[in-house]
């Protein structure tokens, strides 16, 4: 009990976006236009993959996973930005903090996983088509499912306790209108260095290693692809991958520079830190219903 027995806040004071404060009530506009394009986009997916027979596919039993993801990101978040830009509420109690931070968090290490699941898809479609619905069963998609999910809560299930260890008496002030663990780990006045090096060994473990799985599967898609002596086939099958390539991008590009940020702070001018992580946070779920909805006719 001991263990955490140590002086935090009651509460965080969460920050919109540094320099443009007289500018929050303006911005909430945009921002509600984008929650409500991320959740109503891909609410029209999974309703399209329930309904209509053509999608009970595998390709589109991952797609939605990869909506229902976005979804549970965009409620996430959704009422602390709301509530920082519309109403100017910047106060969250410390529990909810961390509540909000472990949510956003696993909610983007299952996206992770599932950007992984779909390029393995994609490989077994290319690769080898003609075992694509004996290896690509309703058992192994689901049991992919439940493994991307197990796998996101126990590696994050030590972050809440790493932050509950610190006392935290610098400041209670966040860098953002949502709770994420290295803002929070940075205001504590003690050694952080424990939580640096599970923040780390989370990166590295979970989505640098999905990031290497998806280029390799993706050199020998390629690499099958120009094996195929026909140009139009070589196209046909390259299109099929360009979703998932335009899924990944939005994902990873924008992640790593959050992540790159956060580990050289002091060379990286805040409100560039600050406009990533909105950008990591907000854009997929509001690229990625576009993206498969324009590529794919069945769901328009």
């Amino acid at each position: 009990m001991g263990l955490f027995n140590v002086t935090h806040p009651a509460s965080f004071f969460l920050t919109g976006i540094p320099g443009l404060e007289s500018s929050h009530s303006w911005l909430a506009g945009p921002l509600c236009l984008m929650y409500a394009v991320a959740l109503g986009g891909n609410t029209v997916i999974l309703q399209a993959v329930r309904v209509e027979p053509s999608l009970h596919e595998p390709m589109y039993y991952f797609l939605s996973m990869l909506s229902f993801s976005d979804v549970a990101m965009s409620m996430a978040t959704l009422p602390t930005v709301l509530r920082t830009f519309c109403l100017n509420a910047r106060n969250i109690a410390f529990d909810a903090c961390l509540i909000q931070m472990f949510l956003i968090h696993s909610f983007s290490m299952m996206e992770s996983g599932i950007l992984l699941a779909m390029s393995f898809d994609r490989y077994v479609a290319i690769c080898d088509p003609l075992h694509y619905a004996t290896v690509l069963t309703n058992q192994v998609i689901a049991g992919m499912g439940l493994a991307v999910t197990v796998r996101s809560f126990i590696i994050l299930f030590p972050l809440p306790f790493l932050i509950k260890r610190l006392p935290i008496c610098r400041s209670n002030v966040l860098s953002h209108s949502y709770c994420l663990y290295p803002d929070m780990m940075k205001l504590a006045c003690a050694d952080i260095t424990i939580n640096s090096i599970y923040g780390l060994f989370v990166l590295v473990s979970t989505f640098i290693m999905d990031l290497l799985f998806i280029f390799l599967s993706y050199v020998v898609i390629l690499h099958s692809v120009l094996a195929i002596t026909s140009r139009e086939e070589r196209l046909k099958a390259l299109n099929t991958c360009v979703s998932h390539i335009l899924a990944v991008l939005a994902f990873y590009v924008p992640m790593i520079g959050v992540s790159t940020g956060h580990r050289f702070q002091k060379h990286v001018p805040r409100y560039i830190h600050v406009l990533m992580s909105n950008i990591y946070l907000f854009v997929p779920p509001v690229l990625n219903p576009l993206i498969y909805s324009a590529k794919t006719k069945e769901i328009l």
